[in-house]
């Protein structure tokens, strides 16, 4: 009886937690949005200012040498185009999916910046819709079982062969 309601509490742990992914990665996406929006501003700015004088982007980096504070700036910019990039095409990705596609492609969902910030701010809540409920029994599922294999695994063997089938 005991075993039993343990892996019960399990499984519905599992449910409770799996059912939060849905809202979690839509709060995730949101949150990824804004930083490739805010990024967006300043590669625009970047861009024009070296279009102002007529330089490429390129061009403008290859200027930004000579003292480290130029040096420093050059590798800042360097790596706020490569993160823009980077989130931009997850972003893209994720908008185009729903919430099971989303979990399939959950390395989307790994800039370490939003996932604190997401997860700083997310609050769990009973979802009460498919997506959630599907969530739900997959991981009232893959708890429940997996904490039932351990408890068996776990038992001494006399006991394991002495029970009823």
């Amino acid at each position: 009886m005991f075993v039993r309601t343990l892996v019960l509490m399990g499984g519905l742990s599992g449910a409770f937690g799996a059912a939060q992914f849905p809202e979690y990665a839509q709060q995730y996406t949101q949150r990824l949005g804004g930083a490739v929006d805010a990024l967006a501003v300043v590669v625009a700015e970047f861009d024009a200012s070296a279009a102002s004088v007529g330089l490429t982007r390129e061009a403008a980096l290859q200027q930004l040498h000579g003292t480290d504070f130029l040096e420093r700036r050059r590798a800042d910019m360097e790596r706020s185009f490569a993160r823009h990039a980077q989130l931009r095409s997850d972003l893209d990705t994720l908008e185009s999916l729903g919430p099971f596609m989303r979990a399939y492609n959950v390395a989307h969902m790994t800039d370490p910046e939003i996932a604190r910030g997401t997860w700083a701010a997310f609050r769990p809540a009973l979802p009460l819709n498919v997506a959630g409920g599907i969530f739900a029994l997959f991981g009232f599922t893959v708890c429940a079982t997996a904490l039932s294999t351990a408890i068996a695994l776990l038992r001494p063997r006399s006991r394991r062969q002495a029970m009823p089938a």
